[in-house]
């Protein structure tokens, strides 16, 4: 049995990450506290053009670590997911998705206590922007070869779920595309 007993606001400005406190009463009859954290969606935008992901070389705080990661960041409300991929890919590597694009894969990253969707958009061009990149994002974009995706991820140079996912997801789309020889 769930209930909930206490919520918090992160920021009181920014009612868009709460942290609820759920009084849980478990099939064995132990009662305890469960915290439940509530974030926005997040957008990603995975870019491939010419066998290349568009990636951001950068440091991340949080985790005190240099590593690869796709752009993205939160949905607005009411905004489409794919619509804040193309967006945040803009805003934090100077290229633009060209088109549409389409839904890749969409998520829960850590379902035992944070409520959020992750969603994961795949284009296959961009084009570069003239407008200037957010400041606040430290890293610096670089095309990285598809091939090279899964040898950092077994290396654990690729930071956040979102790109782990995405970039596997379309590793294995793309080679389960591709005839099979016998040899």
């Amino acid at each position: 049995m769930w209930g909930a007993r206490t919520t918090a606001a992160a920021d009181a400005d920014d009612a868009s990450i709460r942290v609820d406190l759920h009084d849980v009463t478990a099939p064995e009859g132990d009662r305890f506290d469960y915290p439940v954290v509530h974030l926005p969606s997040v957008g990603v935008a995975l870019v491939v053009r010419d066998e290349h992901v568009l990636m951001l070389r950068t440091y991340r705080y949080p985790v005190n670590r240099y590593g690869w990661e796709l752009p993205g960041g939160g949905v607005d409300d009411g905004e489409d997911p794919g619509v804040a991929a193309a967006r945040e890919a803009a805003e934090e590597t100077g290229w633009r998705p060209v088109g549409e694009g389409r839904p890749l894969i969409a998520f829960e990253p850590l379902p035992g206590g944070v409520v959020t969707r992750v969603h994961v958009h795949l284009w296959t061009d961009a084009e570069p922007t003239d407008e200037p990149l957010d400041r606040h994002e430290p890293g610096r974009a670089q095309w990285v070869a598809v091939d090279d995706v899964v040898r950092l991820a077994a290396a654990g140079d690729l930071l956040g779920s979102g790109t782990l996912v995405g970039l596997l997801q379309y590793v294995a789309e793309t080679d389960a595309s591709r005839p099979r020889r016998n040899y």
